[in-house]
């Protein structure tokens, strides 16, 4: 599995963890939309995001990274992940 996989599948079990398997069991893929367009990641699901990725990666996401952009979709945020552990 290469860097990029890893990477996916650290952001969608990130993701599970915090809206909960019931959610997303298995149906995150790179191209699944996030904020906006699941109903179980509003804000406070998304501060608690963050934090869960800053801890499983290793990293601290700077504020003004916290944007629609890179929030889209999974694999928007794992294209981030990935940017930030060089």
């Amino acid at each position: 599995m290469d860097t990029t996989d890893v990477t996916l599948t650290g952001v969608s079990e990130a993701i599970t963890d915090v809206i909960g398997p019931d959610h997303s069991a298995g149906t995150l893929t790179a191209d699944t939309l996030l904020f906006g367009a699941l109903p179980e990641l509003d804000s406070l699901a998304l501060v608690e995001l963050i934090t869960v990725l800053e801890d499983r990666f290793g990293f601290e996401m700077d504020e003004d990274d916290i944007n629609a952009e890179v929030f889209e979709s999974v694999g928007s945020l794992a294209e981030y992940v990935r940017g930030q552990l060089g």
